[in-house]
Order: structure tokens, then C-alpha cells, then sequence
């Protein structure tokens, strides 16, 4: 009976044989495809970036041509012609300064990668602390309470963790309630790493707009109600990812906004980039 067995075992094996030899030749060409991609993605990526800071600052120089000109046309004729003119005038004068500081801001979104520091071993109280320092006007003037737990040490830029909180938190500050901002900021460790938690008592951020609010220039409300253009969750989201990180707005706090922010553990016997 065994005997008999035999050749349908063999042929078994060998049908199994030939199905695995192909699903990992599948397998291999998958992976080939995937890192081609991978390479087309951050080919264009750099791209994008050479190309938002040359924009940025080749225009700095018209735009400063602009603006010199304006400004001898306010001082030469302010009051010599009409009122209306004068209001021309201002709106040129307020077009070009907000066009000055949204290119600063893209010089300085596509410096992030290419002008970072190494990662470095870095406590996220003291990049905290720095951030908070830069803002102590801002903490100040606005009776900003800040609740805050104990925040890990993780592998990053220092520099760019400060920069991180200071956007976060200068949010929690501009887009207030009608009480004091209270903004509470704690960590918990996961399975890949930390993630952090920036949460506050204001105006919040409509569940629709949660992914909107990373985009560059994506302002939800007027800027005459709330100063700003629109750049600082995109330096967050920016700096979050070189870190091999996401961030993302949790839709269901209330009230207020809940952002959050996930840093993995470095690979084991890979150096800081």
C-alpha cells in the first residue's frame, strides 16, 4: 500500500515545491517594485524640495524691488492725492509683506530635510522647555496654563523637537476659547515607540478639516480673526515625518483640540541619520 503511495507523495511534494519557488519569485519581484517606487517617491520628494526653496528665494528679489518702490510711493505721495489712493497703497504694502513672509516660510519648510541636524540622543522636557521659553509673551499675555507630565528621552534633532512644540503649542495659544488656554502635553510609551499628546481647551478642529490642516497654506479661518498663514502643523507634520514618525489630529476630543504625534524607536545598529 505504501509502495503505491509513492509517486503521488513525490508529486505532492514536488507541486508544493513549485508553488513555493513561485510565490517567492513573486515575492522578489514585489519587493523590486516596491523599492523602485520607494526610490521614484523620494527622488520626487527632493525634487519638490529644490524646487520650493529655488522659488522661494529667487522671488526674494523682485519682491524686495516691489516693495522698495512701494515704500517711495507711500513716503512720496501719502496724502497728496486721495484717501482712496492711500488705501491702494496699503493694500500693496500689506500684499507684499505677506508674500515676504510666506516665502520665508517655505524656505524654512524645505530646509527641514536638507539643512536638519544629526539625531542625537534628546529629552523632550528640555526641547519643552525651550520651546516654551520662546514663546513666554505669547504664555504671558494670553494667561496660557500649561499642564505637562513627564516626556521621554527619545533619538531626534533636538533642534526640530523644540521647533515641533513651539507651533504646537503657539496653536493651543492662538486659537483659544473664550477661557484661558489650558494645554496639557503627556506621552505614552507603544509598542514601536512614544507618542505624544498636545491637547487644549479652545476652538478646536472640526473632524473635516483634520487632515486639511497639514496642508501648506490651508487656513480655516480668516486671517483677520486669527493671525497667521497656515504653515505651522505643516512644519510639524514635516518635521514629524523626517523622523520617521506621523501626526494627526484626534477627532474626537472635545472641547478643544488633541493632536498627536508618534516618534518610533530607532532601528538597533543603525546610526543617527
Amino acid at each position: 500500500m505504501n509502495r503505491l503511495q509513492e509517486p503521488e507523495t513525490v508529486n505532492q511534494v514536488s507541486a508544493e515545491k513549485q508553488v513555493m519557488f513561485h510565490t517567492i519569485k513573486e515575492c522578489d519581484e514585489l519587493k523590486r517594485q516596491l523599492a523602485f517606487r520607494t526610490r521614484e517617491l523620494e527622488q520626487a520628494r527632493h525634487d519638490l524640495q529644490q524646487f520650493a526653496y529655488a522659488a522661494s528665494h529667487d522671488l526674494q528679489e523682485p519682491l524686495r524691488l516691489v516693495s522698495g518702490y512701494v515704500q517711495l510711493l507711500q513716503n512720496r505721495y501719502r496724502g497728496t492725492i486721495d484717501d482712496k489712493a492711500d488705501g491702494y497703497i496699503d493694500y500693496i504694502t500689506g500684499g507684499v509683506r505677506q508674500l515676504q513672509i510666506m516665502l520665508h516660510g517655505l524656505m524654512d519648510l524645505s530646509r527641514i530635510e536638507t539643512r536638519g541636524a544629526p539625531f542625537v540622543s534628546t529629552c523632550l522636557d528640555d526641547a519643552l522647555d525651550q520651546a516654551l521659553h520662546h514663546l513666554q509673551t505669547e504664555l504671558r499675555l494670553s494667561g496660557a496654563r500649561i499642564l505637562r507630565d513627564k516626556l521621554p528621552e527619545v533619538v531626534a534633532d533636538a533642534a526640530q523637537m523644540a521647533m515641533l512644540f513651539r507651533h504646537l503649542v503657539s496653536n493651543a495659544i492662538r486659537f483659544k476659547g473664550e477661557e484661558p488656554p489650558e494645554i496639557r502635553l503627556l506621552a505614552s510609551r507603544e509598542a514601536t515607540g512614544w507618542v505624544v499628546s498636545v491637547s487644549d481647551n479652545g476652538i478646536g478642529i472640526p473632524a473635516k478639516f483634520a487632515e486639511r490642516v497639514f496642508v501648506v497654506f490651508q487656513k480655516l479661518h480668516p486671517r483677520t480673526e486669527y493671525p497667521g498663514i497656515g504653515m505651522g502643523l505643516s512644519f510639524c507634520k514635516r518635521i514629524v515625518e523626517r523622523h520617521g514618525g506621523r501626526i494627526w489630529v484626534d477627532p474626537c476630543h472635545e472641547p478643544g483640540a488633541l493632536v498627536r504625534f508618534a516618534l518610533p524607536d530607532p532601528p538597533v545598529g543603525v546610526g543617527p541619520p
